[in-house]
């Protein structure tokens, strides 16, 4: 069954969806979007470093997101607008890691799929790691959950009830790192920031709990991933972009379906 490379990429797609659901909706909760974005773009830095190193893709991808994740956090409230900050690391470590790829001699490097994805690549070694990721992340979410959403959603009732809010931005930021590295492979570092926000963003007009919105999120992104997969090769397009089109048109409906719910409720 796994020998078949469309199977491989379509449960690909619904590990990278179920990774990104619970972590997504925090990011759109925090309005941490850019924050995203920035770590994303780190990876390209680390798929030099592993190339280099000659170690796991994902590995180094894992190290350099989380690194760039934890600079943030740490640069963030000393001196510089937290949106400054991010714009100035997410391009600088994109432009970094092109350039550093560039250096690397002797090294073939497709640098299209680690930008904008390659699922339709993925090996059985790939398969194993999206899906360990995603239990991973799956399993922080879980246990934090209910900590998360009160300083999330209540900071205040969450500095009398003990909750440290830095500590737990740090679960969001080792969740987010660990999400990254799952998915460059389907929809590469350009557009994992869609694909923690788009979905979430689709699922909020439609969701009356957080609970319910987390459960809808990784619906609406595991439909995505079919659905993209499945037109990129009807139409012969790029899977990634592919994909993260599909969650947009799945926004764009949800968010006119909410406004219409509205208007007439």
């Amino acid at each position: 069954m796994l020998d078949d490379f469309l199977v491989r990429a379509g449960l690909a797609g619904i590990g990278t969806a179920l990774a990104a659901a619970p972590l997504g909706c925090f990011v759109v909760w925090r309005r941490m979007a850019y924050f995203g974005d920035a770590t994303a773009h780190a990876a390209l830095l680390g798929v030099a470093m592993s190339l280099a190193l000659q170690g796991p893709i994902m590995l180094g991808v894992l190290c350099a997101a989380l690194l760039m994740a934890l600079m943030v956090q740490t640069l963030s409230g000393r001196g510089l607008a937290e949106d400054t900050l991010l714009g100035v690391t997410a391009h600088s470590a994109l432009a970094v890691g092109l350039v550093a790829v560039s250096f690397l001699s002797g090294v073939r490097v497709d640098l299209m799929a680690y930008l904008f994805g390659d699922i339709l690549a993925v090996s059985k070694a790939d398969l194993a790691v999206i899906w360990g990721g995603a239990a991973v992340v799956i399993s922080l979410m879980l246990w934090r959950w209910q900590r998360l959403l009160t300083a999330t959603l209540n900071p205040d009732l969450a500095q009398a009830s003990g909750i440290s809010f830095r500590a737990e931005q740090l679960v969001i930021t080792i969740a987010l790192a660990v999400t990254v590295a799952v998915a460059i492979k389907a929809v590469g570092a350009l557009l994992i920031g869609a694909l923690l926000v788009i979905p979430p963003a689709a699922a909020r007009p439609l969701a009356r709990t957080p609970e319910i919105m987390a459960l809808l999120t990784a619906l609406i992104g595991s439909v995505a991933a079919i659905a993209g997969l499945g037109a990129a090769f009807q139409f012969d397009t790029p899977t990634g972009p592919t994909i993260v089109c599909v969650a947009a048109g799945i926004f764009t409906i949800t968010t006119l379906a909410g406004r219409f719910g509205r208007q007439n409720g």
